[in-house]
């Protein structure tokens, strides 16, 4: 079920037509991640003054917030050219030889999902980032000998998000290492603008502003959800983005006004109707939801825990009083009383 999620930020087929042609070309174009592009700003100028490639990066944190896009920006101020791959997609040694020997000096390789390397791949990319040089065996048994080929200087940069199962060794040779945070609604608002212009979707300012605030602070969300309300208007509208249109189309998709859909509510309902606001265990949780517990864990549970919905306690997961209001469920007080009603979900005055 999580593959058809709109609010998914993870990557999905749909996002390939719209990427490119949304994407940002320069650090200027680029919105929000202030303290990120003001560093680098700095390195790449250093290094270019230098002449000298840029030092390797690590970029970290949820994913749909821009690690692919930045990885091009540098690229891209850097006058070099960038190849993308992903942790996944390098099985084995040699694949990864193969790609360190065709870059250019000053290239840049990005490398998508970085935690995912396998370890044998890593110990080739050791040398490779602190020594620009691969070594290499050559022959099997007793007659097998070590070679060296020096590599030109080139700038990898990593991405990943899951920055804790980063093997020591290899977190420790990245010079720069980067968290990207969620973004504030302004922010996803001054990306909405741009976004809908480029694909010439006329849009008034507070219909990209009710997008903005139900798009969990990811840009990747909320492209996508600008996409699904241009669908909207064309057919139940005029064509124009306005606040009342983006919260009907939004609504039909069942997405609330923090940005919750219906899957995110069924778990706080059955935490709540089913377990009385719990301790419930993860995997109770997931029988009674028919959903998978690690997607509870991996794909559900991050954003509930950002809004301060749930809490984990030794004994399980607990619905908190916020949760209780959002859903207009009376939160039970210690003396036994109900909570008092709460304005509807997709309430606009909310």
């Amino acid at each position: 079920m999580q593959d058809d999620r709109l609010l998914m930020s993870s990557y999905r087929d749909e996002d390939r037509d719209t990427d490119v042609s949304l994407r940002p070309k320069t650090l200027r174009e680029y919105v929000g991640q202030d303290a990120v592009k003001q560093n680098l700003n700095i390195y790449i100028k250093a290094a270019l003054k230098r002449r000298d490639a840029l030092d390797h990066m690590l970029l970290y944190g949820p994913p749909g917030l821009g690690k692919t896009t930045l990885a091009c920006i540098v690229a891209s101020e850097m006058g070099q050219n960038i190849r993308i791959t992903s942790g996944p997609a390098i099985d084995r040694p040699g694949d990864l030889a193969a790609i360190l020997t065709n870059l250019s000096p000053g290239d840049v390789l990005f490398i998508d999902e970085i935690h995912r390397l396998s370890r044998a791949v890593e110990e080739v990319l050791y040398p490779a980032m602190e020594d620009f040089a691969l070594d290499i065996m050559i022959g099997k048994g007793p007659t097998a000998r070590s070679m060296r080929l020096d590599l030109p200087r080139f700038t990898l940069i990593g991405a990943t998000t899951r920055a804790g199962q980063l093997s020591a060794p290899l977190r420790d040779r990245f010079g720069m290492v980067f968290r990207l945070e969620l973004y504030s609604p302004d922010e996803l608002a001054q990306i909405l603008k741009r976004s809908s212009g480029i694909l010439g979707m006329p849009a008034e300012e507070e219909g990209i502003s009710e997008i903005a605030r139900r798009s969990r602070g990811t840009p990747r969300i909320a492209n996508r959800m600008l996409k699904r309300v241009r669908d909207y208007a064309q057919v139940r509208a005029d064509g124009l983005i306005t606040r009342q249109v983006a919260h009907e189309g939004l609504n039909l998709l069942e997405v609330d006004n923090l940005g919750l859909d219906k899957v995110d509510r069924t778990v706080l309902s059955a935490m709540i109707d089913k377990f009385s606001g719990g301790p419930v265990g993860l995997d109770t949780l997931a029988a009674s939801t028919g959903e998978d517990s690690l997607t509870i864990e991996d794909v559900y549970e991050p954003y509930l825990l950002q809004l301060g919905f749930i809490q984990r306690t030794p004994r399980g997961r607990m619905a908190t009083q916020a949760a209780y209001e959002h859903l207009n469920r009376p939160y039970p007080q210690q003396n036994g009383a109900a909570g008092s009603a709460q304005v509807g979900l997709f309430d606009e005055d909310q």
